[in-house]
């Protein structure tokens, strides 16, 4: 199926997923501070639509090309940003009842993430303690017990080696000392964190602070897993450089994002090394004649939210809610995604399961097509700019407030190490 087949079925009037009226009082604390915050957006994406203005940053900012062509700081930013903080790679509807699991490659780990019969949430090194084979393929599914393909030994959901094959004549094994390896793990307004140094905690109030309680409100935790597909993508800087703007979409996405956002547009925010970027619909011209109890932010509001390092989260006020998991493949040049489509409640018939697919099939042919294909040259195009700088204008200030938070932590692993 192709974007332009796609793209007539979904128009401006996006089906919304939370009540987000201004006269709206049902919902508890959360739910209304959402409601309150979405409102404020759609205040200032009004006043931007009518002084055709949008969030600036303070002043324009340079990047060395370098910085994306250096292999070693490549490896420096891996450790000092993926190996040191909690990491949002799964969402909990992707393991949605005692017994599921989900298993997938993180910068080089396998981590496989397990929900036990008791509903907690466990992540460990997929990797048997027999011989390092994975105990299980990557993907999502469902299990009583990870028995590992090549030489049958079997582990409980939470890690613990539960079986031997011929263990009279293997030996004696110490069980106690060969469960997998543990890795941190939590979970949070329907976002799983893992970290991959083992022995270590996740803060995630700390890390998350003030952030939370939107998140919490948003109802990610309530949604109904439709899909996950995963595709290739280049650098995970020039990658993630296209999640955080708005300025491109009148551009390369004239057939597509731009005939239901409005392009150079955004209303920004920042929580720590978090943000949120929320474009203009335009659903929102119609929401300006409205009085401002009757106005729905969900039909003049696109907010994409960007949990630092790797995942955007757009549509969250709708019933097809998209999340993005953008980590750094095995080389510098490469990158992989995660797209996963969440429903606010599961498709009630066929009609319904055939306009999930539409959204799932939408987004992921426009993030390949014409997000990834462009993004793919520009990696290219930088080789041959090495020596020189990039500029990310005032008007792209979630491109800026990454690239701060990425050398906000290798600055800190340098004065760490003493260097």
């Amino acid at each position: 199926m192709s974007v332009d087949e796609v793209a007539p079925a979904l128009t401006p009037d996006y089906v919304p997923g939370l009540d987000l009226r201004a006269a709206a009082t049902d919902g508890g604390e959360r739910a209304q501070l959402v409601r309150r915050d979405a409102n404020a957006l759609l205040a200032r994406l009004l006043t931007h639509y009518e002084d055709k203005t949008t969030d600036q940053a303070a002043d324009i900012m340079r990047m060395p090309v370098r910085d994306y062509l250096d292999d070693t700081l490549w490896q420096e930013e891996l450790r000092a940003v993926h190996r040191q903080v909690p990491l949002p790679v799964a969402m909990s509807c992707e393991l949605p009842r005692p017994g599921t699991y989900k298993a997938m490659d993180v910068i080089g780990v396998p981590v496989l993430i397990t929900r036990d019969r008791d509903g907690v949430v466990h992540a460990m090194v997929n990797a048997c303690r027999h011989r390092g084979s994975p105990v299980t393929e990557l993907g999502t599914g469902t299990a009583s017990r990870l028995t590992c393909p090549y030489h049958s030994w079997s582990y409980d959901l939470s890690g613990c080696l539960r079986g031997i094959y011929g263990e009279k004549t293997f030996g004696e094994v110490d069980r106690g000392a060969r469960s997998l390896i543990p890795l941190p793990a939590e979970e949070r307004a329907g976002i799983v964190f893992v970290g991959l140094r083992p022995g270590t905690s996740l803060d995630l109030d700390t890390w998350l602070g003030d952030l939370t309680p939107l998140l919490e409100g948003l109802g990610l935790a309530d949604l109904h897993h439709h899909s996950t597909m995963e595709l290739p993508g280049p650098n995970w800087k020039v990658t993630l450089d296209g999640y955080l703007e708005t300025y491109h979409f009148a551009s390369l996405h004239r057939g597509t994002v731009f005939k239901t956002n409005l392009s150079n547009m955004t209303a920004f925010d920042r929580w720590g090394p978090h943000q949120r970027n929320a474009a203009a619909l335009r659903g929102i011209t119609d929401e300006a004649l409205k009085p401002i109890e009757l106005r729905d932010p969900a039909k003049g509001v696109g907010p994409n939210y960007f949990i630092f390092p790797a995942m955007a989260i757009a549509g969250g006020y709708r019933q097809h809610v998209a999340i993005s998991i953008v980590l750094p493949g095995r080389t510098r040049t490469e990158s992989v995604t995660q797209q996963i489509i969440g429903l606010r409640r599961p498709p009630a018939d066929e009609e319904e399961r055939r306009a999930a697919d539409r959204t799932r099939d939408w987004f992921f042919e426009v993030v390949r097509d014409e997000d990834y294909a462009a993004q793919y040259a520009v990696d290219r195009g930088l080789t041959a700019l090495d020596g020189t700088d990039l500029l990310f204008g005032r008007n792209e200030p979630g491109v800026q407030h990454l690239h701060r938070a990425i050398r906000q932590h290798v600055a800190l692993l340098r004065d760490q190490r003493g260097e």
